[in-house]
């Protein structure tokens, strides 16, 4: 697998302040990749004096589209048998090349997912790693994972142009790698791969407001994300099964206020789904070793369903095409 060409395809976008340490990363790889593409989508800060600055990355601008537009040119550019994506906020442990080849030796392997880690200290940025963290067990024993995060991603090149790519209809990171997913495997009857040792460490948000905007944004675009994957909406390999029931609850909730009919039983009702909340929350609390992160999780998994549950009604209106 060493001797295959790799290339390397990260889209940029006003990432003056992160690009630098995901290419020096980069450069000290157990195996050098054969060549190394930045899709420039649009920057507006000095992103581009930047990548021009590291001879062995391979600058190209296009006018902002987004990142599924970004990586797609990255990736029709490529001489790479096997391309790789990594999110320009990305910094890789340096046997990330290594690790996410490894898998590909096998051909019943069609994509290969790596882990996110973080050094982040704030109490946000901690609760989004123990989120993840919570859905990579469940990956780790899925016999059939459908879902591949473009932040750390491994493709044989012709299987990924036979996909046809990332959906360019997607103008922000908001669904378009899973969608992809779901199409790579429908078309090529191949299996994916987690591969939890090839670990980048990424900048998670640090703010409440921050964290839930992108929670609002990612279910807004799940409407579209499992049009023409519709079996994907009762299970995929990534989104928590108690994250929908919470949602349902936030739902009835809602519904029957709106209804006026919550004069008799509204405390009733709220105590339920509190209760139910913290029932299917509990393990999740438990596992998290910081105290302080633990605590500040109830109050924030309470929020996450409000938003998420927000976004997915936002999403369905026709408006989302407009975002």
């Amino acid at each position: 697998m060493s001797l295959l060409k790799t290339t390397i395809i990260i889209p940029c976008y006003n990432c003056e302040k992160t690009i630098q340490k995901t290419l020096d990363a980069l450069d000290k790889q157990t195996i050098n990749p054969t060549e190394i593409i930045c899709v420039d989508d649009g920057s507006k800060d000095n992103t581009k004096k930047i990548i021009q600055s590291n001879k062995k990355v391979k600058y190209i601008y296009e006018t902002n589209s987004g990142p599924a537009k970004a990586r797609n040119t990255g990736a029709k550019q490529a001489t790479g048998e096997i391309i790789l994506f990594m999110d320009s906020d990305c910094v890789p442990q340096k046997n990330w090349l290594e690790e996410m080849l490894n898998p590909l030796k096998d051909e019943k392997i069609v994509g290969v997912q790596g882990a996110y880690k973080t050094e982040q200290e704030q109490i946000i940025a901690k609760f989004v790693q123990e989120e993840i963290e919570e859905r990579y067990k469940r990956m780790r024993t899925d016999k059939k994972l459908d879902w591949i995060g473009s932040y750390s991603a491994a493709f044989r090149k012709k299987d990924f142009m036979y996909a046809k790519g990332y959906d360019e209809s997607f103008p922000i990171a908001s669904g378009e790698d899973p969608e992809f997913s779901f199409r790579l495997i429908e078309k090529t009857n191949k299996e994916l791969i987690f591969n939890d040792k090839a670990i980048v460490y990424h900048t998670h948000p640090t703010t409440l407001k921050k964290y839930l905007k992108v929670k609002f944004f990612r279910a807004a675009y799940r409407p579209k994300m499992y049009k023409g994957h519709e079996e994907k909406i009762i299970k995929d390999s990534y989104t928590p099964q108690k994250l929908k029931i919470e949602i349902v609850l936030f739902y009835m909730t809602v519904g029957l206020l709106v209804l006026g009919l919550l004069n008799n039983i509204f405390w009733q009702l709220i105590l339920f789904t509190i209760l139910t909340h913290l029932l299917l929350e509990i393990g999740f609390i438990i596992s998290i070793k910081n105290k302080k992160v633990a605590f500040y999780a109830i109050a924030i998994t309470f929020l996450r369903t409000i938003v998420f549950g927000t976004g997915l009604i936002y999403g369905i209106l026709p408006k989302i095409n407009k975002i």
